[in-house]
């Protein structure tokens, strides 16, 4: 075996995230350097090994590590030297020993002795030796724990105290399970703006804070917490202890959704977690947010859990997983207090099982909607209604009434008739009359199947009574909302209203309310040239408070028939009609239509656009479907005029608005929209976020620019998953042949993992980038991709195979155009630059010099300044090795 081999697998290695695949390439290399009889090196891939265990989430398998290390160091310290790491190690031993209640707690003692006695003898401050005292006093519940806390805080600082982040991130857990909020938040506060670059942070201070943030009245700041620290903790097995923290963050404000979210995504977790204590935790979490599912009305809902050690996925009714869940908590507790010889975890598992809500709902973002309160309906006014007996009367009042829109007047009244026809039978026409009422209550209720049924008799009984016009009236109405429910037959009904109304007018208006019933019945089927015959028959003067109306119907009819500047005509005459009536909210729909027709002309909206939206948003002060639609349409207006930071605050009011009220299609629809906007203006976190609430939801195009908006918010943040999103993207592509796009995407991935100095595999996405372009037909993105698919080969420390890459890199040369002599120039430039670079570093100095020359005249031509003087320094440097 040849040591190469390891030192290539751990170099590889460091290119993953902790996890199994890393785990896996460092015991590869440390079986290789034992079968190649390297006692040292296999030390130093052992010491290596003991953080992929712990970190990766099998902490139980670090102890036999660490131990072997450690005394292979206390054997010969000078051969096996990493004193250091070995006195670092010993921290995560400490607090790893309490994780396993098969373990005895004397262990965990012993090597606390033990690394106070080397931090001793290393002249090494006490510091990190308090804080684990104080770690282990706590897990068990012992009074001790604010004396070594105390001591803690006291003591200097040195090079094996936990970092900046870590080190506060512990104090505030302390100071939190004392209930000391405040000072948590004083402590932590500081280092909370600090770039942290340890493994753990800046995620397990923003956990450890969450209850600090609730319990002290900063619930935005909780709830980012929430969101940046699980970003992270998701993807960790070894977090599993974090993720039960968001899960009761997420219980007890108000995110049983999200809750929910997350115990599905991490169930199957626990049949490798990390440790006992981490499955405790989650499980009583669990729990928790699945007692909340349940007391929010879903208790009969079913979980799905993951397959695992033979067992097929399945769907768990709510009820037996959460008595599962509690019962594994609640037993695992006891074995850790049996060891232990307290009740504490016991204790905290109790308390977490029975948490209560803290500090109401919190939204975790912007367009998360507060749950409206349940609506109580004000008592109906009555007492001016008590002396009247006459059920006649009252009939006259209801009609009185409805006209003036005053519907709690309207509704006393009936109150009133139907007290009083309990001691006075009323007349077949009063008995009709009261029907068609009740109809109306339940239109005006929401309970169209009702009002339907109320209708359809209230019109046979007024046909009986030979009372047409009413009857007519009641067809109009019952046609209307059995269009509306979805029924096309009440189109007749709506049809036949307005033909005998408009024949027999009746009372002031009956024609024209027909008419309009009927002309919106044909704009609703799309019959324009029925809706504007309909309209025609009205005679304006008849009609003066409903000239709004007649031109809003106009301007869509028109509309339909594609008359776009004739029905922005008719709408400004509805608006202008609306603005005198008095009623402000009237000009809301008119304003919308208007708006949208000039959004989406050709130059874009334009400042009417807004002034217009502004208006309809004005015009509606409460919740409503149309207020939703004027905060989409203002966003979506944003967008399109360039202006996404304007866009944000009302397309996350338009989706809160739309998920109120169970509108989720449209609220999906316009995340990809905020996170575009989010994306156009840095708001990096933001836009993966909302993006990603949406994709589950989303395919086909829209899928894909979601999809693509989250690639690009991923790379923005640094996360290497930006490199698996934009292969996804490039896999979509492939199906599709568009070799164009899938060579675009790769080269993004490599760029992405580049970044991240994942060079081997960066690598090989150029690589596949550089097919891909071939495939499409561009040479230059050929030759630069094979270009720098050698770099990152040449960065990886493979230098025979980046000198292989680089020669099919200057070999696509050949295919620039000739046409475009400045831009052959520069990629040959750069190939020759690069080449130079990679002959250098494996000794070919002469033919280095000479593509160094090359590249400095090639920059130089082309009045690259900058280029041609590195260019001319790497050639000088060449030279100066050579003489």
């Amino acid at each position: 075996m040849s040591t190469d081999d390891v030192y290539a697998l751990m170099a590889r290695s460091q290119e993953l995230p902790y996890g199994e695949a890393r785990t896996v390439l460092v015991e590869d290399a440390l079986r290789r350097a034992e079968a190649a009889g390297d006692e040292v090196l296999a030390f130093h891939v052992r010491v290596r090994l003991t953080d992929a265990y712990r970190y990766g989430g099998e902490p139980a398998k670090a102890f036999a590590t660490f131990g072997r290390t450690l005394a292979e160091h206390d054997r010969d310290p000078a051969r096996f030297d990493e004193t250091h790491s070995l006195l670092w190690q010993m921290k995560a031993a400490v607090s790893s020993l309490t994780l396993f209640p098969e373990i005895p707690l004397d262990r965990a003692y012993a090597v606390l002795e033990d690394m106070e006695r080397r931090y001793k003898a290393a002249g090494h401050s006490l510091q990190a030796v308090y804080h684990y005292r104080n770690v282990v006093a706590r897990h068990i519940g012992d009074g001790s724990a604010d004396e070594w806390y105390l001591k803690w805080r006291a003591a200097e600082r040195d090079d094996l105290s936990d970092c900046e982040g870590c080190d506060p991130t512990g104090m505030a857990r302390h100071l939190v399970e004392a209930g000391r909020y405040e000072e948590a938040f004083e402590i932590a506060a500081p280092v909370l703006s600090s770039r942290l670059s340890c493994n753990e942070q800046p995620q397990s201070i923003q956990t450890a804070l969450l209850p600090v943030y609730l319990r002290t009245g900063r619930g935005e700041q909780a709830a980012d917490a929430h969101r940046r620290a699980y970003r992270v903790h998701r993807a960790r097995l070894a977090d599993l202890s974090d993720i039960a923290e968001h899960l009761e963050f997420c219980a007890v404000t108000g995110n049983e959704a999200r809750g929910l979210e997350i115990l599905q995504r991490h169930l199957g977790w626990l049949d490798r977690a990390p440790s006992a204590h981490a499955d405790m935790e989650f499980s009583a979490a669990a729990a928790l947010v699945l007692d909340r599912v349940a007391a929010a009305g879903h208790g009969a809902a079913a979980i799905r859990r993951p397959a695992a050690d033979g067992r097929a996925a399945a769907d768990v009714p709510l009820p037996e997983l959460h008595t599962e869940l509690a019962e594994r908590a609640t037993a695992l507790a006891d074995r850790f207090d049996a060891r232990n010889g307290t009740s504490h975890q016991g204790d905290r598992v109790r308390a977490t099982l029975a948490a209560e809500p803290v500090a109401g709902f919190v939204p975790l973002a912007a367009h998360h909607r507060r749950p409206a309160p349940a609506s109580v309906p004000p008592p109906v006014p009555q007492n001016d209604l008590t002396s009247v007996d006459d059920l006649g009367e009252l009939l006259d009042l209801v009609d009185r009434r409805r006209a003036d829109n005053d519907l709690d007047g309207m509704r006393a009244a009936w109150r009133r008739f139907d007290a009083v026809a309990e001691t006075t039978e009323p007349t077949p026409p009063q008995k009709a009359r009261r029907l068609d009422g009740r109809g109306v209550e339940h239109a005006v209720d929401g309970d169209g199947h009702g009002a339907v049924a109320c209708w359809e008799e209230a019109a046979r009984l007024f046909a009986e009574l030979g009372d047409e016009t009413r009857r007519h009236r009641t067809l109009g109405r019952l046609g209307a909302l059995r269009i509306d429910l979805g029924d096309d037959g009440g189109l007749e009904q709506v049809i036949a209203s307005a033909g005998h109304l408009a024949a027999h007018p009746g009372e002031d208006g009956d024609a024209t309310a027909a008419l309009l019933r009927l002309a919106t019945a044909y704009v609703r089927f799309d019959r324009p040239a029925d809706a504007l015959a309909a309209l025609d028959e009205i005679v304006p003067d008849d009609a003066p408070d409903r000239a709004g109306e007649l031109w809003f119907l106009r301007g869509q009819a028109l509309l339909q028939q594609g008359g776009t500047d004739e029905a922005a005509a008719a709408l400004r005459r509805s608006i202008d009609a609306a603005r005198t009536s008095g009623e402000p909210e009237t000009v809301a729909s008119p304003g919308l239509l208007l708006a949208r027709i000039l959004a989406r002309r050709e130059e874009g909206p334009d400042e009417e656009t807004f002034a217009l939206l502004d208006e309809v948003i004005a015009a509606l002060p409460g919740p409503s479907p149309m207020r939703a639609s004027a905060h989409s349409e203002r966003g979506l207006a944003f967008l399109a005029a360039d202006r996404p930071a304007d866009a944000v605050a009302d397309l996350a009011e338009a989706i809160a608005a739309w998920t109120a009220q169970g509108a989720h299609e449209q609220a999906v629809r316009l995340r990809v929209d905020l996170a575009a906007a989010y994306l156009s203006t840095g708001r990096n976190f933001e836009a993966a976020e909302v993006a990603e609430e949406a994709l589950p939801n989303l395919d086909g195009d829209a899928g894909q620019r979601c999809r693509l908006i989250l690639a690009h918010a991923q790379k923005g943040m640094g996360e290497e998953d930006a490199a698996a999103t934009f292969a996804s993207l490039a896999e979509d592509a492939a199906r599709d042949g568009r070799h164009d796009a899938v060579a675009h995407f790769l080269d993004e991935a490599a760029g992405v993992l580049t970044a991240l100095d994942k060079d081997a595999q960066a690598a090989e996405r150029f690589a596949e980038a550089a097919e891909s372009y071939e495939k499409a037909g561009d040479p230059y993105g050929l030759v630069r991709t094979r270009r720098r698919a050698a770099m990152c080969l040449f960065w990886s420390g493979d230098a025979d195979k980046a000198l292989t890459a680089m020669d099919t890199a200057r070999a696509a040369l050949a295919g620039l155009p000739p046409d475009n002599e400045p831009a052959r120039i520069w990629e040959t430039a750069l190939v020759s630059y690069d080449q130079a670079r990679i002959l250098a570093q494996v000794g070919r100095l002469p033919e280095a010099a000479s593509h160094a020359s090359a590249a400095a005249d090639g920059f130089t031509t082309l009045d690259e300044t900058d280029a041609a003087e590195e260019a001319t320094r790497l050639h000088a440097d060449i030279r100066s090795a050579l003489s």
